[in-house]
């Protein structure tokens, strides 16, 4: 049906996904490759296009940066006339008003958990300066890379390149701070 309806819009090259897909759809990023200035992207909907607001606006904002457009065959958005574009315009307000309320709610959220006493923010590696001194211990050792010396004591490479370096967080405890110094 969409394929046989592009077809009968004149549409001169068709691209066409050859399976459903969310996150990798070579075809239309292929597509968004090629268009040109003046190029005129058809869609049967715009729904079989993006699978989201915001991903559409994404699309939207690609071809206008290499002057293309695009046209809905069952839709009214047609971004060659100027009703097309005010209609991607309201498209582009109604999903900032969107992400305000997401904002809005995500805050109210942590507002809630920090007076509730829940821990904000990415968890805290919390350990004993003699942990500290064992992590350190066994990578001056030498030989022992900061990712085995992480999966010996269960923590990310990161963490241990920090406190065996010294480049503990701000927050951190004045007394890793110290030891890490000595």
């Amino acid at each position: 049906m969409q394929l046989e309806a592009l077809q009968r819009a004149g549409c001169e090259v068709i691209y066409q996904e050859k399976q459903s897909a969310v996150k990798h759809r070579p075809q239309l990023e292929e597509v968004l490759s090629v268009l040109q200035r003046g190029d005129v992207l058809v869609v049967y909907k715009l729904d079989r296009l993006a699978r989201s607001l915001k991903h559409l606006l994404n699309i939207l904002e690609r071809l206008a940066e290499v002057g293309a457009e695009i046209y809905s065959l069952t839709e009214a958005i047609d971004t060659t006339t100027p009703a097309g574009r005010m209609m991607v315009q309201v498209l582009g307000a109604v999903a900032e008003f969107e992400r305000s309320l997401i904002r809005e709610r995500s805050l109210a959220g942590l507002v809630s958990a920090y007076q509730r006493g829940v821990p904000l923010g990415r968890r805290r590696y919390a350990t004993t300066p003699e942990t500290i001194e064992a992590m350190r211990a066994m990578y001056l050792a030498g030989g022992i890379s900061y990712a085995k010396v992480a999966k010996h004591f269960g923590v990310s490479t990161s963490t241990v390149k920090r406190l065996v370096t010294g480049n503990v967080h701000r927050t951190a405890m004045p007394v890793l701070s110290k030891l890490l110094r000595q």
